[in-house]
């Protein structure tokens, strides 16, 4: 977001202090739903990282979504965007963990684990944005 987005506090969008605390917000809520995913599925050392998988992938899907729904849908909150997007969304993924797995997966000696690791997710996440994008614009219409 730059300084003329009207996220950012012009005369039609919220005051400048509401932005960074929707996104602090949402940016702690998403965070501990991805928190409380890594405790109830924990992945085994050595092996593939699912719930991190899992977790980046739904992240695309309904950042694909969202980004639909606040460009092509009139009357959305300005506050929804830096809330859900940046903030829950860009809580809940976590694309630095995927490169510490990957790490630690290569440090473990698992490299082909950790190769197709890398790749999977990279196509999925990418692929997961697209269905996103199409699956609103289709409720949408």
């Amino acid at each position: 977001m730059g300084p003329n987005d009207p996220g950012l506090g012009d005369k039609a969008g919220p005051p400048r202090w509401r932005v960074p605390a929707a996104i602090a917000v949402g940016g702690m809520a998403g965070a501990l739903a991805r928190y409380g995913l890594g405790v109830a599925f924990p992945s085994a050392a050595g092996g593939f990282p699912w719930t991190t998988f899992a977790i980046n992938v739904l992240g695309c899907l309904l950042i694909g979504a969202l980004m639909v729904v606040v460009t092509e849908r009139p009357g959305v909150h300005p506050l929804t965007r830096p809330l859900l997007g940046v903030g829950v969304l860009g809580g809940f993924t976590t694309f630095s963990t995927y490169v510490v797995e990957a790490h630690r997966l290569i440090a473990s000696g698992a490299v082909v684990v950790a190769l197709v690791y890398l790749v999977a997710t990279v196509l999925t996440a990418v692929t997961a944005v697209l269905v996103g994008i199409r699956l609103a614009q289709a409720v949408l219409r």
